[in-house]
C-alpha cells in the first residue's frame, strides 16, 4: 500500500500541472521522436531508436510514479491543524542546543521540500523528529553525524 502525503493547495496544484505536462507535452514529443527513428530504417542497429524508445520508458515511469503520489495525495485544510503540537505544515521555530543556532523550518511532504526555502520533508530525519512535539520540548534526533537536540520555540501556521 502506498504511502498517504498531505499538501497544501499550492502544492498540489504543482504536482498535478507536472503530471499534466508530462501527459499532453512530454508524452507525444517521446512518440515522436520513436516515429522518426523508426522512419531512419533498421531497426537492431538504430542507436536512435533504442535512445528514443528507452527515454519513453523513463518519462513513463515518472508519470506512473507522480500518477500514484497524486492519487494518495490529500489536501490539508491549514485553519483545522492543532497549533500545540509540531504537525505537517507547521512552521516551526527551532534553536540548535549543540551550537545555539535558530532555524525556521516548514514541515511538508517530500515532493515539496525545499530547504532553500526552508521547507522539510516530514520524512527527513529532523521532520520527523519534530512531528509532535510542542513548545518548549526538546527533540533529540538521530542523523548520520550523531544526536541533534532542538528546543522547540515556536510553532505556527503561515
Amino acid at each position: 500500500m502506498s504511502k498517504v502525503s498531505y499538501y497544501t493547495a499550492e502544492g498540489l496544484k504543482k504536482l498535478r500541472d507536472e503530471v499534466d505536462h508530462l501527459r499532453d507535452v512530454e508524452r507525444p514529443k517521446a512518440s515522436n521522436a520513436i516515429a522518426e527513428a523508426r522512419d531512419k530504417g533498421d531497426l537492431s542497429e538504430n542507436a536512435e531508436y533504442d535512445a528514443a524508445k528507452e527515454a519513453q520508458g523513463m518519462l513513463e515511469m515518472r508519470i506512473a510514479k507522480l500518477e500514484e503520489i497524486l492519487a494518495n495525495a490529500r489536501l490539508i485544510d491549514e485553519s483545522q491543524l492543532d497549533l500545540s503540537k509540531v504537525l505537517v505544515h507547521s512552521t516551526v521555530k527551532i534553536k540548535n542546543l549543540n551550537n545555539g543556532m535558530e532555524m525556521t523550518y516548514k514541515l511538508v511532504a517530500q515532493s515539496e521540500a525545499d530547504l532553500k526555502t526552508g521547507k522539510i520533508s516530514v520524512d527527513s530525519p529532523i521532520g520527523h523528529g519534530l512531528l509532535g512535539k510542542e513548545v518548549g520540548e526538546v527533540a533529540e534526533i538521530k542523523v548520520p553525524n550523531g544526536v541533534l537536540k532542538f528546543e522547540i520555540l515556536e510553532i505556527s501556521r503561515d
